[in-house]
């Protein structure tokens, strides 16, 4: 190993032990060449190294100073089990490939990074992601794909701007997704629902609503629905496409779990519309990580400079740094190498999963689909609230379907389950202690507080 080498390596562990904490300036070229009996050009190769990792950056005439540098470390085992929490499990993501891309991003746009931003985001981007798109069967122009900050913001715009077909209200799925349920509420803008189970919607009563009410637009999961878990047959698919065209609504397919479908004959709504109606949703939220911030949002031409104008108005653009760094992500071929790595480790927990469902709670309503998340229906002498209670003091950890709701319609007995953050061996446990709870459902009902 060259000299230069083992400088690098032990001024590395000194900055990683916390010997030289963030903010801390190392001591002087001049100092560092006694310290390790060398020349000043060694040295300063060992530091340039540093440097380039971004471990430690320069002050002309102040010298070498230490990076926020720290090295993480997968979590122990906790002794629950969580069933509520639905951010993806950090330490599956390879982040330090994405860190390598945010780096060559900063050296390489320097100067797109210190302009405001794009009108629909980095051209550049919108490249590969078209290309990544494909990949999903969404076949479109670079021109119709905008960059958003998540699924969210191209939401609050579309739920804002105005439609060609004038329609003022919006249909939901009930339950759904529980931050667009939260931002309807928040902003008062004028919902109506329709109930979703695990068969799916009743299609006569969808015309029904499309027919007597504005509806502006559908907004829907059409797979691995949140929080049921199900997904729609084809021929489910189609009878919505032809109602929506008869009755002139826009569909709005949020397919924010894309990566992870196993079916490669399962393709999105979005691949069978022949008349631009859907507007197609992806996120990068489960496959990456939620402070991505990135969304990409397919629209139908009549409304593209509508949704520009508005877009404009609440946000200049999205990070450019984390565009050019996903930018370089997917086509540097890592995106498709990690999301391969990523996804089966989902696969996985939604196969113990789903298997479990199977063993334990086969006499309740369920998804049949292999996802990480999916429910089950209670039935009507279970107290929610209870349970739930219940269940904590049993170390698995259940969140409540209220959220997922709007406010005046009929609430279903549903409990959701997610195995993002649950390691595989503790999933079957936990559906074993529900399962357990709720052949005590009687007593945990009737004499939980006595």
């Amino acid at each position: 190993m060259l000299k230069y080498e083992i400088i690098y390596q032990s001024l590395l562990q000194k900055i990683q032990s916390g010997d030289f904490p963030a903010g801390a300036k190392l001591p002087s070229i001049r100092g560092l060449s006694h310290q390790y009996i060398c020349s000043k050009s060694t040295i300063i190769s060992a530091l340039k190294r540093l440097e380039e990792q971004h471990i430690i950056y320069s002050i002309p005439k102040s010298g070498y100073y230490v990076v926020e540098h720290q090295v993480f470390e997968e979590p122990t085992s906790t002794e629950g089990v969580d069933f509520a929490t639905s951010s993806p499990t950090w330490h599956a993501f390879p982040y330090k490939d994405f860190q390598q891309c945010i780096n060559k991003a900063i050296d390489t746009y320097q100067e797109e990074l210190f302009r405001y931003g794009t009108p629909k985001g980095l051209s550049l981007l919108i490249i590969e992601a078209k290309k990544l798109l494909e990949s999903y069967q969404v076949f479109t122009k670079p021109e119709q794909i905008f960059i958003t900050s998540g699924v969210q913001q191209a939401l609050a715009i579309l739920s804002m701007m105005p439609f060609p077909n004038n329609g003022s209200t919006i249909l939901v799925e009930q339950p759904s997704y529980h931050l667009y349920m939260d931002m309807l509420k928040t902003y008062g803008i004028r919902a109506i629902g329709i109930q979703r189970t695990a068969q799916g919607i009743d299609l006569k009563q969808l015309e029904k609503i499309f027919n007597e009410e504005e509806i502006k637009f559908f907004y829907t999961m059409p797979r691995f629905h949140n929080p049921l878990g199900t997904s729609y047959s084809k021929k489910d698919k189609e009878a919505i496409l032809q109602l929506a065209y008869k009755y002139n609504v826009y569909i709005i397919e949020d397919d924010y779990l894309a990566d992870f479908e196993y079916n490669t004959k399962n393709d999105p709504l979005f691949a069978e519309d022949i008349k631009e109606q859907v507007i197609y949703l992806k996120s990068f939220s489960k496959i990456m990580f939620p402070g991505l911030r990135i969304g990409l949002a397919v629209l139908p031409p009549p409304i593209l400079s509508t949704f520009q104008k508005f877009r404009m108005t609440i946000d200049i653009d999205s990070s450019m740094i984390s565009q050019a760094a996903l930018y370089l992500y997917i086509k540097s071929g890592m995106f498709e190498h990690n999301k391969l790595k990523v996804s089966s480790i989902y696969h996985k927990r939604a196969q113990i999963l789903h298997q479990s469902l199977q063993n334990h709670l086969a006499n309740y309503e369920s998804s049949s689909e292999i996802v990480m998340h999916g429910h089950i229906l209670l039935p009507r002498q279970v107290n929610m609230k209870l349970f739930i209670r219940y269940l904590y003091e049993q170390r698995v950890y259940l969140d409540s379907v209220e959220s997922n709701y709007l406010a005046n319609f009929h609430k279903k007995r549903v409990l959701k389950l997610n195995v993002s953050n649950v390691e595989n061996h503790r999933v079957e446990e936990g559906v074993k202690k529900i399962a357990s709870a709720l052949k005590k459902e009687i007593t945990i009902s009737f004499n939980y507080l006595m």
